[in-house]
């Protein structure tokens, strides 16, 4: 997923073999068990055979991803700890036949015991395996017999793009069934998180994201998961937040689930540095000794990035309507895997943790070189 301009490369989860990490069902649970949180599973009207995946690559229409979909979205109102009978209305969605469910930690944050519902009046007990407020994902558990889940499909949020349609389905202000649509408006951008940190390549959106769709799936034309519906950022929009919503990348959510299932905590490896993608028009226009890679564009104080000498750009410039600094490094490689955008870059910082070292190679004025930078954590 990238967009011109710079990005932040800092607080990127570590997990490693991220996709196989979702199948593990021995997970560490943690939390309590009570009756004050209600999940009821949103199903449509359709018949079953609606969840039948579609044929590879066709776009559906909106009633298409709705019928194949919906049956695996989940609502989950959560009762506060302070006040039982206050209650967060939210949503979330099935990712496994071993009952996880993905949802907003925004959601059920505070959320002192959780029961669930599914499509009747039959009621389970759920847990909380483990949220990360950092990226604002959190995974629930529900014990029922595997015919009953109806696990979506995850696609790759690295392949989404500006215009992408779109379709979010959740809860809309308790209204169950409730699919709001849209496009994605534009990618990369920083939301602050709970914890204060910042998710700096979440998706925006203008299909409706209100506090009760929070922690649902947003949807694209193949009927696949590319993110998950977020409130974060919403507040900081204040009074111009109409039309404007967040998801969480399904690629972070896949890294962040798979180590909540497997030691339910994550850790976080940063980088420290913000940096922007070189095209082989902006290095010819610019005489860059490399037509690919990252422009280095600001070095976190005090991070990995700057404990190991890497230099931030000083020169500005203004190509194609986007603002560069140029005169820096320029990181062409990683762990000996070229870089040709931020998202393998990302990728190689996800499957590591904070103390490793990770080795970048450089362009530095007309001299490549290697540096090895040892991978800290997250400012604060």
């Amino acid at each position: 997923m990238q967009q011109g301009g710079f990005v932040r490369i800092g607080s990127w989860m570590a997990a490693a073999g991220a996709g196989a990490g979702l199948a593990l069902v021995g997970a560490a649970l943690s939390g309590n068990l009570g009756d004050s949180t209600t999940i009821e599973q949103i199903t449509p009207s359709s018949s079953p055979a609606a969840s039948s995946p579609p044929p590879s690559g066709r776009s559906l229409s909106i009633e298409e991803i709705y019928r194949l979909d919906s049956p695996g979205v989940v609502q989950i109102n959560a009762g506060g700890v302070s006040a039982p009978r206050n209650r967060s209305l939210g949503s979330g969605f099935v990712i496994d036949k071993a009952g996880h469910i993905v949802t907003s930690n925004l959601v059920v944050s505070g959320a002192h015991a959780m029961q669930v519902s599914f499509s009747g009046d039959d009621q389970l007990a759920a847990k909380l395996v483990g949220a990360d407020p950092s990226t604002d994902v959190a995974v629930l558990q529900v014990d029922t017999h595997s015919r009953s889940l109806t696990p979506l499909p995850l696609g790759d949020s690295d392949l989404v793009q500006v215009g992408d349609p779109v379709v979010a389905i959740g809860n809309t202000r308790s209204l169950d069934r409730s699919a709001t649509v849209g496009i994605v408006s534009a990618v990369q951008h920083g939301v602050d998180a709970a914890d204060q940190s910042t998710i700096g390549h979440s998706i925006q959106t203008d299909a409706a994201i209100n506090r009760s769709n929070s922690g649902g799936p947003l949807i694209n034309a193949r009927g696949q998961v590319i993110g998950v519906s977020s409130q974060l950022g919403a507040a900081a929009a204040g009074a111009g937040a109409a039309g404007i919503g967040f998801a969480i990348p399904i690629d972070t959510v896949k890294t962040v689930v798979a180590q909540l299932l497997e030691t339910g905590t994550v850790q976080h490896p940063y980088l420290g540095i913000e940096a922007a993608p070189v095209s082989e028009s902006l290095a010819r226009s610019f005489a860059l000794p490399s037509s690919y890679g990252l422009l280095v564009q600001a070095v976190t104080p005090g991070s990995g990035a700057a404990k190991a000498g890497l230099r931030a750009g000083h020169t500005s410039v203004v190509f194609a309507g986007e603002s560069y600094l140029i005169g820096g490094d320029i990181v062409v490689a990683a762990a000996g895997k070229p870089i040709t955008g931020d998202a393998q870059l990302r990728n190689v910082i996800e499957a590591m943790k904070p103390g490793d070292k990770l080795a970048l190679q450089i362009w530095r004025g007309d001299h490549k070189e290697t540096v090895q930078v040892t991978l800290g954590r997250p400012p604060g």
